[in-house]
């Protein structure tokens, strides 16, 4: 007799982290889909969740929490009858038909600019078959949110390489914990299709976290390809209730308004923080600077940054100098690729004139 397949989980649990990134990604589709409605060379958005889930969780206590396709389709339901000459799509596929039915059953109804696609195969497939390439004005934003250490950069080249958005879950906790570990050949395949390198170079990260987030940024900048036009990349550290990091959610953006936008709205989920970590440490507390300035500072966590560290970075690097534009400030802090450029400013010049003794101006700086 022929063993009986065992029914599909569709409603998972959502822990802390996982809420957080649920939150974050919603907020930045938000903000990212009002600035491009509202620019007139856009004729419509595109969202894809190629892993999607079922959207549908549990939280640590019990409680239902929506995931990313539910929060991201009603949002976008909401607002597309704003904006009647511009059209909205979103793709939502799972390996799973149970999830997608799930999914389907939560989902708000297409409408004639606002449309949604579900399907049931592999994710790296789906975006395989959708052809971007002559999707002019057409902006997109694909989060791909694989279950474990696992991408595809081929079925990935596509979307670095033209006008959009890419949010990738890297994973980086399974490769920590595995790699050196790893003598099965499936599993060798997929951390050399990962990191594009061999198991033997990859196993000299060990476990440095950074080392293999690292390689991921090289992979995706030498995926956009563009030599004349920039690529950015923030990423931004998820923990666990035991403070350790599971992922790290990595932006790639070839617009700096986006990249901007992305660290702006980590800091505000995080409250203000560039992580969730619980830190040790009282990143508040003030320590003596021996250098014979006389001035205090702060411990740094890097793992989780607070304002008075981004003051401490533009003290470091612009000491000694005087009257400095405060958009030359906001300027370089743009192209910082975890400290926010928006949002903080009054906090910053507050920190810099009590913290580290600066003169502030209406227009600049005196460090």
């Amino acid at each position: 007799m022929a063993r009986k397949k065992a029914p599909v989980e569709t409603i998972e649990t959502a822990h802390p982290h996982t809420i957080k990134k649920f939150e974050l990604i919603e907020e930045y589709v938000k903000a990212w889909a009002q600035k491009l409605l509202n620019y007139g060379k856009c004729k419509g958005i595109v969202f894809i969740d190629c892993m999607c889930n079922s959207g549908v969780y549990h939280d640590d206590d019990g409680n239902e929490v929506v995931g990313t396709p539910i929060r991201v389709a009603n949002y976008l339901s909401g607002i597309m009858a704003g904006y009647p000459s511009k059209q909205a799509w979103c793709y939502f596929n799972d390996l799973s038909s149970e999830k997608i039915d799930t999914l389907k059953s939560r989902l708000p109804s297409s409408t004639a600019n606002f449309h949604i696609e579900t399907r049931t195969s592999d994710g790296n497939d789906l975006l395989r078959a959708l052809n971007i390439s002559e999707s002019m004005h057409v902006h997109y934003l694909l989060v791909y949110d694989p279950y474990e250490a696992t991408v595809n950069w081929e079925a990935l080249m596509p979307f670095i390489s033209n006008w959009g958005d890419v949010i990738i879950n890297h994973m980086v906790s399974d490769s920590v914990r595995a790699v050196s570990q790893t003598r099965r050949a499936s599993a060798v395949a997929k951390y050399e299709q990962t990191y594009l390198s061999s198991i033997q170079e990859i196993a000299t990260f060990g476990s440095d976290r950074d080392a293999y987030e690292k390689r991921i940024h090289e992979i995706m900048l030498a995926s956009h390809g563009t030599a004349n036009k920039r690529y950015y990349i923030a990423s931004f550290p998820f923990f666990n209730t035991k403070n350790a990091v599971v992922y790290n959610l990595v932006l790639g953006s070839s617009n700096i308004e986006g990249f901007k936008l992305f660290k702006k709205i980590a800091w505000r989920i995080f409250g203000d923080r560039s992580s969730a970590k619980k830190t040790n440490i009282n990143q508040n507390q003030l320590m003596f600077d021996f250098t014979g300035k006389g001035l205090t500072t702060t411990h740094t966590d890097e793992n989780c940054y607070n304002v008075r560290d981004i003051a401490k970075y533009l003290y470091s690097v612009y000491k000694g100098k005087s009257n400095v534009p405060l958009k030359e400030l906001w300027d370089a802090l743009a192209e910082h690729p975890v400290f926010p450029s928006e949002g903080y400013a009054t906090e910053i010049k507050k920190s810099l004139e009590e913290d580290f003794g600066c003169k502030v101006s209406r227009s600049s700086i005196t460090f």
